[in-house]
């Protein structure tokens, strides 16, 4: 039978199948040379995309510098006066501090979390009350914005440049 069907029958007589055998080494050669790039593209993303991020930061930094180096150069090149402006260093951004604004961030992800958690768990086993920390940070916050006055807080003007 073995000669008649030359192994096309289905049928394994010696107990090793030598089709399904070729097949199954060759999805396990496969499976081998795909496990190195995947393995890599996922620690890439991982590891590699903040590094990456960090790096396009410094590099546009540097470069904003030395374009600023650059220009106060061809002045004194020049002969034209530098203006004082391009030798101070740059003011900090001074941000307006908003209890009303923490507040109201704070409460919405409170009532987020809740409703999340509430509804991922069929609000069982109060796993909803997590929600409940930003929440009444988010209150506080607007009840601490309320007792000012709802004043907004004075920034000090800046320095006068020389």
């Amino acid at each position: 039978m073995e000669k008649k069907l030359h192994g096309r029958h289905g049928i394994v007589i010696d107990g090793v199948d030598k089709d399904i055998d070729s097949e199954d080494a060759r999805a396990w050669d496969l499976g081998e040379k795909m496990a190195v790039p995947i393995v890599a593209i996922v620690f890439m993303s991982i590891f590699g995309a903040p590094v990456l991020i960090v790096a396009v930061i410094l590099y546009f930094g540097f470069s904003k510098s030395r374009m600023q180096h650059r220009t106060i150069r061809m002045l004194a090149e020049k002969g034209q006066p530098i203006p004082p402006a391009l030798l101070a260093p740059p003011t900090p951004a001074i941000r307006q501090r908003s209890d009303m604004r923490r507040g109201v961030v704070l409460t919405m992800i409170g009532i987020g979390v809740m409703l999340f958690l509430g509804a991922v768990n069929e609000w069982e086993g109060g796993v909803w009350s997590l929600g409940l920390i930003p929440l009444l940070i988010g209150a506080g916050y607007l009840i601490v914005w309320k007792l000012e006055g709802g004043k907004k807080n004075e920034v000090p003007p800046p320095p006068p440049t020389p």
